[in-house]
């Protein structure tokens, strides 16, 4: 695009997704924590599906497959009913425990598992660990894997152990529809349809210039038609390549991606704000085994309230009504009379920031 076509477009946030949410129309698509809303007409939600089945093809499911589908809403049911269009048969479970997502795998002779990263590596450690089983003995053919950013050797770890092909889907976090796709870590992603993905600059609202080192997916306007002109930031970053699309490794803006669910940082700053003597926290997210750990450390402004387990219990319940994703809440013992930003720190090297503006 040139800059001035840059210049004409909208440029939209997650959270500009949810101020329009009083006013948005036709089927919405809400994220757990309703801090994003998806309006798609009926010619989008074929478009999604469309490019969806188009991934499941590229993924090697035929006719003659049964695709179990382990991902939360809204992403789940685009994808089982994009599989059921493929497949033999289709089924959604949601992300659910794994001797459960065993169960059903057994039970509908799945050959094709659609899944998060960490939930398919969770899924393997435990089969490996805990149920002492064998994972050839499923006989799956297929892993599709979308949601989160993988860790280093996911796909070949998992396509060793499962004897299985595996693929890997860049998916829209706004209708979790595909997007693009690569069936290995060093291969580009390659998309799935002209002008539905795009990268722009970190600090400016036009599309990335080979000199920017760090750019931002955004989904195109040419994917939507309700928003209009629109461009939609993901949040995800990769470094800008003239190879192709490499796949993101970062994360930046407002929301921090956690277990495949954005967790909304302004709606964690307005819960603590209500609560009496916060003045500080800090979200840390580490992956050390196979998920996501999310622990939230609070400072008190009083040393009356650090050991107090009714403030503490009143945090966890706030943070229970932020999101479904698990965060475990610690109290810090140093008081800070001087209230201080929240800050996120995340050990896994992914998000690289809540200020698009201040990432160099």
């Amino acid at each position: 695009m040139t800059a001035a076509t840059d210049r004409a477009l909208r440029w939209l946030t997650r959270d500009d997704l949810g101020a329009g949410a009083g006013s948005a129309a036709g089927l919405l698509l809400v994220s757990p924590d309703a801090a994003s809303v998806y309006p798609l007409s009926q010619d989008d939600r074929a478009a999604a599906a469309g490019l969806t089945r188009a991934a499941l093809r590229e993924a090697g499911v035929g006719e003659r497959d049964r695709v179990v589908v382990a991902l939360a809403e809204p992403a789940g049911a685009l994808w089982a009913a994009a599989s059921a269009d493929v497949a033999g048969a289709a089924a959604c479970v949601g992300p659910r425990g794994r001797m459960r997502l065993h169960h059903a795998l057994s039970t509908l002779k799945a050959t094709t598992l659609v899944a998060t990263p960490t939930g398919a590596m969770d899924f393997l450690s435990r089969l490996h660990l805990e149920f002492l089983l064998d994972p050839l003995d499923l006989g799956l053919r297929n892993i599709v894997l979308t949601g989160e950013i993988a860790s280093k050797n996911t796909l070949g770890h998992l396509a060793a152990e499962f004897g299985a092909r595996v693929t890997e889907v860049l998916a829209s976090p706004f209708s979790g529809g595909a997007l693009a796709w690569r069936a290995a870590e060093e291969s580009p992603l390659l998309p799935l349809a002209d002008g539905v993905l795009g990268l722009a600059a970190l600090t400016e609202d036009r599309t990335a210039a080979s000199g920017d080192g760090l750019a931002e997916f955004v989904v195109m306007p040419h994917a939507h038609s309700t928003l209009g002109d629109a461009v939609l930031r993901t949040g995800l970053v990769s470094g800008v390549s003239g190879a192709g699309f490499a796949a993101p490794a970062h994360t930046v803006g407002e929301h921090v991606l956690v277990r495949g669910v954005w967790l909304a940082l302004p709606r964690v700053d307005k819960a603590l704000a209500r609560i009496d003597g916060v003045t500080g926290w800090e979200l840390a997210i580490s992956r050390q085994g196979t998920l996501d750990t999310a622990v939230l450390t609070v400072t008190f402004g009083r040393p009356s309230l650090v050991g107090n387990p009714m403030w503490k219990g009143r945090i966890e319940q706030a943070v229970r009504a932020l999101t479904p994703v698990s965060v475990r809440v610690e109290v810090a013992q140093q008081v800070s009379e001087s209230a201080t930003p929240g800050t996120v720190n995340d050990l896994r090297g992914h998000h690289l920031g809540r200020d698009r503006a201040l990432i160099a």
